[in-house]
């Protein structure tokens, strides 16, 4: 066969990056492909992720809140870790979840609207993955809606008595520390709370048929008791917590394009390899209209990132360019990972290969951080000036 390219090579992604992010990216690589790649798909099977064990290594590798500064975190550029969040979830889209729940939700919330207490006492040992965080904001009946949440907190004297009910938490049911926000008499507020402080409870989520290596919890408060230090000084209305996810969903803008590149690469080795009538598989016209159709969309997806995130790191991104992100990378990942799966026939349903995996993780990727029809709406008022949520 003639000499093959990448998607990478067709599309010059490298000329795109620096020296140094190549180097953060491929020290990322390297450690999933040791660490995580030859576990994954036992783990996925099993439902399971050794996640202490995990986080304290990606705190070593300094991924852990990368894009924040000070407090023993990285301070790196935004787009170095956009590609760090591409690499791991071509790993699996678990593996960038625990990076993006922790640095992204937990860590953003406290050091963008914690008080000095809260980030001297939390941020080093988030960072170096010695304490875990989770962020409760979805609630059983309230998922696009948050404004609607009903968790709520109440004063009682000098201190704060929340209660209510937190649903589909990332990390939940083994963080040291959740961001809870609340309603109060004063509008939502954010509230840091130790997972050991009575009436916290954090019961895992089983059964689920996506994101199994992640764990996933229901976050229950029952008449939780704070002091008045526990709320987020510099948080207040909807505001704290949908900047918080602005922050998650550009990483999964970058991480998605992972599972896809991973769909993708695997799709083409097993057809240069796959015989079907006493010819590769990726000779015959339809399965390379497939791919090429399949890497123009990557490739497109993977241009529009890199974008976003030098605008990010030039502080000028805004919150409709980061729906543009997330409604195209994770729409069109999803799109590639089944469209893989029919390259590799019945073989693409085994975790024997990853394909099936990442689609199944995309299928909760596609709707957390808000799902498309939401993305669609905040695109849409962009253009038209109209809001059409309600």
């Amino acid at each position: 066969m003639a000499q093959t390219q990448s998607v990478a090579e067709l599309f010059a992604l490298e000329s795109l990056i620096s020296d140094e992010e190549r180097q953060i990216r491929d020290t990322v690589r390297r450690y999933a492909a040791d660490r995580i790649r030859p576990h994954i798909a036992d783990w996925f099977e099993a439902g399971r992720l050794p996640v202490r064990e995990l986080a304290r290594e990606l705190g070593e590798l300094g991924v852990l809140g990368m894009h924040l500064d000070g407090y023993g975190c990285a301070g790196m550029a935004a787009t170095a870790y956009g590609l760090v969040c591409l690499e791991l979830e071509a790993a699996d889209s678990g593996i960038r979840s625990l990076v993006s729940v922790q640095g992204s939700l937990a860590m953003f919330a406290i050091h963008r609207y914690g008080s000095e207490e809260h980030k001297q006492r939390w941020l080093p040992p988030m960072a170096a993955g010695e304490a875990l965080g989770c962020f409760g904001l979805t609630e059983p009946d309230f998922g696009s809606n948050p404004a609607g949440m009903r968790t709520h907190a109440r004063r009682d004297g000098d201190d704060w008595i929340l209660h209510g009910t937190k649903m589909w938490i990332t990390n939940g049911s083994v963080a040291d520390v959740a961001v809870v926000w609340a309603r109060t008499d004063d509008g939502i507020r954010g509230f840091v709370v130790p997972t050991d402080t009575p009436g916290f409870s954090a019961p895992e989520i089983e059964h689920k048929l996506s994101l199994r290596a992640s764990v996933t919890a229901e976050l229950v408060l029952d008449d939780v008791r704070l002091p008045a230090s526990a709320m987020l000084p510099e948080a207040r209305g909807l505001s704290g917590p949908l900047g918080c996810l602005n922050e998650a969903r550009f990483g999964i803008v970058f991480g998605a394009l992972g599972a896809a590149r991973d769909c993708l690469e695997t799709a083409i080795d097993y057809a240069r390899s796959r015989e079907v009538f006493d010819r590769p598989l990726a000779a015959f016209q339809l399965t390379q209209a497939k791919l090429a159709d399949m890497a123009l969309e990557l490739g497109k997806g993977q241009l529009l990132a890199l974008h976003l995130g030098r605008l990010k790191d030039r502080h000028a991104l805004r919150p409709e360019q980061v729906s543009l992100g997330k409604l195209n990378s994770v729409r069109e990942a999803i799109a590639i990972a089944r469209e893989c799966r029919t390259i590799l026939g019945a073989n693409g349903i085994t975790l024997e290969y990853p394909v099936i995996r990442h689609a199944n993780n995309l299928e909760s990727v596609l709707t957390y951080e808000g799902t498309s029809e939401m993305h669609q709406l905040v695109i849409g008022q962009a253009l038209t000036g109209s809001s059409a949520f309600r």
